[in-house]
């Protein structure tokens, strides 16, 4: 679909009522242009903080939340009410907005063990109930768009027997960007963009190919939590989107959504 856009954010990009109402401008001057927007969400701060209230003990491999059917409750119980808050900002704009989970437009399979490395000796580690996209129905979002309406979307998945999954909501809209084809996916984060060094903003790389952003992670200058954005961007690219882009939501209210930040392209 021409001129439609993918955006992603999570909690540690944009929180609380002032970060969503400038991310909601922002999409509205967006939508205003005559741009198509499905937006995708997660909480992993909010989420946390949740389950330590609980007495639970978050925990996460490579960036990916650590599930049992204790976290998923907590996570999907804490991102509905986030969805609530972002549908309730972009209305607030004057957007046509309508909040569900991603069951309702994907179909996600159980991760398989994710192999790590510790002191040099590989173990896998199984994240329990947490999935990957492995289908997307388009039809519901294309319906949505062509009506006018912008679907936002948090990451809650089901396999085909129903199960419920927690998904990384950076692989579930790469899962629907390439899913939908997009002209574009935009992840918005809590950093300018890709940086040489985690500790220097000035390092930011303005823009690279897919295989010099798997080097990247490969010589682990990608890391921690910012492996599942990146190969998240690589995987939309590798599916056929034109780019994607990497932008600090920390400058939302500015027209983030239009310049600056990170370009991956194939």
């Amino acid at each position: 679909m021409d001129n439609l856009y993918v955006l992603k954010f999570g909690g540690n990009a944009i929180r609380g009522k002032e970060g969503l109402d400038r991310l909601a401008s922002d999409i509205s001057v967006l939508v205003k242009s005559g741009a198509k927007v499905v937006l995708v969400h997660g909480g992993g701060p909010e989420i946390s903080e949740e389950m330590e209230r609980r007495g639970l003990k978050p925990t996460k491999v490579c960036g990916v939340r650590v599930t049992d059917a204790a976290a998923l409750e907590v996570a999907e119980s804490v991102l509905r009410r986030i969805n609530a808050d972002v549908v309730e900002s972009l209305k607030a704009r004057g957007i046509d907005a309508v909040g569900f989970p991603a069951h309702f437009c994907s179909l996600c399979a159980k991760k398989p063990p994710m192999e790590v490395s510790e002191g040099g000796s590989p173990r896998k580690v199984d994240l329990g109930l947490v999935g990957e996209v492995v289908g997307v129905d388009s039809g519901v979002l294309e319906d949505l768009l062509n009506e006018g309406v912008l679907p936002v979307i948090y990451p809650i998945g089901k396999d085909s027997e129903g199960t419920m999954l927690n998904v990384n909501a950076d692989t579930m809209a790469a899962g629907i960007a390439a899913g939908i084809g997009c002209s574009e996916m935009v992840a918005i984060t809590d950093v300018p963009g890709i940086l040489k060094d985690v500790s220097d903003p000035s390092s930011k790389i303005d823009s690279l190919t897919v295989e010099e952003a798997e080097a990247l992670i490969a010589d682990g200058t990608i890391s921690g939590g910012m492996i599942p954005k990146v190969e998240a961007c690589i995987n939309v690219l590798k599916a056929g989107v034109a780019s994607v882009r990497m932008v600090d939501g920390r400058s939302c209210g500015g027209g983030v959504l239009s310049s600056g930040g990170t370009v991956i392209k194939r």
